[in-house]
């Protein structure tokens, strides 16, 4: 491996038959001096040291938020008076807080479900109490803290150990008890008495566990969570897992000296596609102990019941659960009676392809109008999410909006004002805008009017709602705009006091020569868009196109990737490669109405108000579902059409073109170089998938079905049936402890190229899961990775 000092004033290589202008000789190239390859795995990005974790004390008065002053990962809680616009920090960690060497192995597994990369704090909750003391509570790995506003010193109120972990830590509605998993059971702290209770004691290990979500739950369902607290405080729900029917999938840790401890394997309940999941019922137990009421339902154990997706609380404990079948086809709302357990299913939800789960589900009950007792829910039964307005009975009473576009999250309700709060994509698909509906639709039916926008300025917007429902906190940013934090009126939207801005000119941007990429468009032959991010070469230093390219891809169902946002400017390693004189490119499928795209003329920077699209990711389900049974074919397809406008464009060149990806992306890569040999010319797969039939349950049959039943699709989606198509150089990279994408699937991958006869490069990081977490694997990793792709293009 070259050092990064010859790495940044090597000459960059090109083949002959590439253009060579005197632009390319050394003394034009001193540029990249200024952008050394660790810059690509610093954390954070330049420009998302941002407040984050923002939330409203119970009374309004206050917001708390997670910061670093010294722009690091290393984040505590401080506090802003929204009166006095006074900001103090308010706990800083006694022992340093969370870093990777003092958590436990089940810590470092949630931690990889959440893609969380924080340290010190990573998360508080606000302790609501009868009393004017404000405090809140904060969870760490020597145990939980309480740290009060009028004390200086933060309070050990429950230790915790390496061997015996508090997990998943939350409070209760009103305050009073503190709610946490110890040893695969459930316990419950009162606060005002300092004692605390078992509620479960039935655990077996690892194979029957309480009140924590399996591994599908929080990697594929998005629910992280095992237990839910009443809204009364009173009685817990709470999710036992059976996994004793699940073969376990070893990992060797094959780089650790010892062998044969626990720290040398590893072994994992792994569901794999077509194979049986673990069994989940769901029980109710009062927080003063006693015996637990099982709930009449059992996931795992029929095709009609088979994912526990979500549970909830209406008002007078009535108990809600979520339950999916297997075919993600079908989703039922069931009402449970907490005493005994008793269901009732109150409303049924059926959708081809496949449904996409969310929490848009919000009890109505304020006892203020004839909708009391109802609910809001979210459905994609026109092709766009959109929400609606449920009775008690669960009968659907009217949509609170329509369109051709898409609501993403419910930020609030206001029930006695009649409003509603969510963010949307109405005046964009490349935005994200928080908007003000009415609840309750005129004369039961249709909607009287369409909804407000309440955020200003184009890009996404993240928001927080108060909890009186009278202002919010806006976390804007766009592509050419870093992260800002605004307090604005949910009356207007105006603005009230900006609480944290940045400018562009971020030195260390400045310092590295950034530039926004630009987002392009490509018309299809039958109305397809292809929505592009192109990071240009400055052509004073590397002269005019075609130019050596990468493309950037990921291609799997449920990610956007060209969207007006910041994250997009800080692809450091687009910019990275861009600062070497490669021309990157992103690209993203949506399909427009073509008269619709013929009338109107669109600027360059100015992409995003389409309103009648269909796509993946945010642009609807008729078009998200083309990939039904068909990974690997029509998302290949369209990063080939995108390949091909570069070239038309004269901006890129075939034989050479390189492919980028990890995960889905990594298979993509993959798939993409031995699909067109012709077109891509090197490809780096990261941990990908590429045989489907390797990977789980809940993420595969969903887009794929099931193997019996779909056999050519699983065929035709493995990156070994087109091997022997293979031309170009292909690098495969890969944590060998991955859980998640097991290094398996890149070593049966391996197995088919020297069946195929072809060469391969191969990567391997013996102690990193799914992505490299250790700073000096990601520095190693980027400096491979950039010399197999300057070797290779």
């Amino acid at each position: 491996m070259q050092s990064a000092d010859e790495s940044e004033n090597k000459k960059l290589k090109r083949s002959n038959d590439m253009p060579v202008t005197e632009s390319t000789n050394p003394q034009n190239m001193d540029h990249s001096i200024f952008f050394p390859v660790e810059e690509i795995v610093q954390s954070p990005l330049p420009g998302y040291v941002a407040p984050s974790a923002i939330s409203f004390s119970p009374d309004d008065s206050l917001i708390t938020f997670l910061f670093s002053p010294d722009h690091s990962l290393n984040r505590n809680v401080f506090t802003l008076d929204l009166k006095t616009g006074k900001q103090e920090l308010l706990f800083r960690p006694p022992d340093g807080g969370l870093d990777e060497s003092s958590i436990s192995p089940e810590e470092k597994l949630r931690r990889e479900r959440s893609r969380e990369r924080g340290l010190g704090v990573t998360r508080y909750e606000w302790a609501k109490s009868s009393s004017k003391k404000k405090k809140i509570m904060v969870p760490l790995p020597a145990g939980i803290y309480f740290q009060e506003f009028s004390s200086s010193k933060p309070q050990l109120k429950l230790p915790s150990s390496p061997t015996s972990p508090i997990i998943d830590p939350h409070l209760s509605p009103d305050g009073s008890m503190l709610a946490y998993v110890r040893d695969s059971e459930l316990h419950v702290l009162n606060l005002l008495h300092n004692e605390s209770i078992q509620l479960t004691s039935d655990s077996k290990g690892h194979q029957v566990t309480n009140a924590l979500a399996e591994y599908i739950a929080q990697e594929e369902m998005d629910r992280k969570n095992g237990y839910w607290w009443s809204l009364d405080s009173k009685f817990i729900a709470f999710t036992q897992v059976d996994s004793s029917e699940i073969p376990l999938f070893r990992i060797m840790h094959q780089g650790k000296s010892a062998v044969g401890s626990s720290e040398a394997e590893e072994d994992h309940a792994y569901p794999f596609v077509g194979a049986s999941n673990v069994k989940v019922r769901l029980g109710v137990v009062s927080v003063a102990g006693g015996p637990i009421t099982w709930m009449d339902l059992l996931c795992g154990g029929t095709d009609n019941e088979e994912y526990l997706a979500r549970v909830n609380w209406m008002h007078g404990n009535v108990l809600v659960a979520q339950v999916l079948n297997r075919s993600h086809t079908k989703l039922k709302i069931l009402k449970f009676e907490i005493r005994t357990g008793k269901r009732e299913v109150i409303f049924v939800e059926e959708q081809e392809p496949w449904i996409n789960l969310h929490d848009c589900f919000t009890p109505l009950d304020k006892g203020l109008n004839q909708y009391s007792g109802g609910f809001l829910w979210a459905s994609e039964k026109t092709g766009f999410k959109h929400l609606y307005l449920h009775d008690e009975t669960g009968t659907c009473l009217g949509p609170i909006t329509e369109g051709q576009w898409m609501v993403e999250q419910l930020a609030g309700v206001d029930e006695a004002a009649g409003f509603i709060y969510f963010t949307a994509t109405l005046d964009s698909p490349l935005e994200s805008n928080l908007y003000r509906a009415k609840l309750y639709p005129d004369h039961g039916t249709r909607i009287s009017e369409g909804p407000l926008r309440l955020t200003h300025g184009k890009g996404k917007h993240v928001v927080v709602l108060d909890h009186h429902m009278r202002n919010f906190i806006d976390v804007h940013d766009s592509i050419d705009s870093p992260p800002r934090v605004l307090l604005c009126s949910l009356l207007d939207g105006s603005l009230i006091a900006p609480l944290y801005e940045q400018s562009v000119a971020i030195p260390r941007l400045k310092k590295l020569e950034f530039d926004h990429p630009e987002i392009v468009q490509i018309q299809t032959n039958d109305g397809t868009l292809l929505y592009g991010a192109l990071y240009k070469p400055d052509p004073v230093k590397f002269g005019p196109p075609p130019y050596r390219t990468v493309i950037s891809v990921y291609g799997g169902p449920g990610v956007q990737c060209v969207y007006d946002s910041w994250i997009n400017t800080v692809d450091m390693r687009a910019q990275y490669f861009r600062s070497k004189g490669i021309l990157v490119w992103k690209v993203w499928r949506i399909v427009v109405n073509k008269v619709s795209f013929k009338k109107k003329k669109k600027k360059k920077h100015c992409l995003s108000y389409l309103l009648d699209n269909r796509g993946s990711a945010r642009r609807g389900l008729k078009f998200e579902g083309a990939l039904k049974c068909n990974a690997g074919k029509v998302d290949a397809d369209d990063q080939l059409t995108g390949a091909e406008w570069l070239i038309k464009q004269g901006l890129a060149q075939a034989g050479h073109i390189g492919l980028y990806g990890w995960s889905y992306g990594g298979y993509m890569s993959a798939m993409i170089l031995a699909r067109f040999p012709d077109t891509f010319c090197c490809a780096v797969a990261g941990a990908p998938v590429t045989s489907w039939d390797g990977y789980d349950t809940f993420y595969t049959e969903k887009y794929m079905g099931l193997p019996l039943e779909n056999p050519r699709a699983y065929e035709y989606g493995s990156v070994m049936h087109h091997v022997y198509n293979l031309k170009g150089k292909l690098l495969l990279v890969h944590g060998m402890i991955d859980e998640n994408v097991h290094f398996r699937h890149t070593a049966r991958l391996v197995n088919g190229l020297i069946e195929a006869g072809k060469p391969y490069e191969l990567l391997i990081f013996p102690d990193e899961r799914h992505m490299p977490r250790r700073h000096k694997d990601r520095v190693y990793m980027e400096n491979r990775i950039w010399e197999f792709m300057e070797r290779c293009l």
